[in-house]
């Protein structure tokens, strides 16, 4: 298990089994769960125009300090795959239909981090395309039922761009602003936010679990802890 800083992975290449596809332009992540959920792949001269979201359950295994993620998919799977024309919140419709294309289940339908599982779970490609069908047939069905149907309804998708600047307010007034977040690469849970404080000693930056985020203001571009400024700023600098 390796902790990655995401902003390292944005600019970084995306290779389908057959050839290069584009490039890390943004990540999305489930501001419920704090997990991320999507990469935001700009497909540059390949498809002009066009950007594709890809699961983390397609990524295969990080290894070291790549300047390129693999994916467990070609290059035509990728083309005909839903795009994405919207910035976030992406609607739940886009999302289930990206998870039907692609066979797994829905994240926000069961009790585990991903739904069914506490990982991503693997698209299995070579599966004949009636096996594939039937399984996106029990996607569907899954993620039907009271819990299931409330939570589609909503939707907790945000883009680390975005929050990538937002400040830091503690219980007792600002403490600094949110620089990165470190993610887990096995289950692509988000371990911690990135804090740097701007405050004494200068430039100090300090890891801020997500547990002890109270709330995301979107429309001050505020995240709120349940922290005093001291805690935060005696919490041991992150090297």
């Amino acid at each position: 298990m390796l902790h990655k800083a995401i902003e390292d992975l944005r600019g970084d290449a995306i290779v389908a089994r057959d050839g290069a596809i584009g490039f890390v332009d943004d990540v999305y992540f489930d501001d419920e769960r704090w997990t991320v959920r999507y990469l935001v792949v700009d497909t540059g001269t390949w498809l002009p125009g066009r950007k594709v979201l890809i699961s983390p359950a397609c990524v295969m295994p990080i290894e070291g300090s790549t300047a390129a993620l693999r994916v467990a998919l070609t290059r035509e799977q990728i083309e005909q795959s839903p795009g994405v024309d919207q910035d976030p919140p992406i609607s739940r419709s886009l999302e289930a239909a990206h998870a039907r294309y692609f066979g797994y289940p829905y994240y926000w339908s069961g009790p585990y981090l991903w739904g069914t599982a506490g990982m991503p779970l693997a698209t299995e490609w070579n599966e004949p395309a009636a096996v594939r069908a039937a399984r996106a047939r029990e996607v569907e069905h899954a993620g039907r039922g009271a819990d299931g149907e409330r939570r589609a309804a909503e939707s907790h998708l945000r883009s680390v761009r975005e929050v990538v600047g937002y400040n830091l307010h503690a219980t007792d007034g600002d403490v600094g602003r949110v620089e990165d977040f470190i993610v887990d690469d096995e289950t692509w849970a988000i371990a911690d936010l990135l804090v740097d404080t701007r405050r004494r000693p200068p430039g100090k930056k300090v890891l801020v679990a997500p547990g002890a985020v109270a709330a995301v203001d979107w429309a001050n571009r505020e995240v709120r802890i349940r922290l005093i400024r001291d805690e935060v700023e005696r919490t041991p600098a992150c090297h």
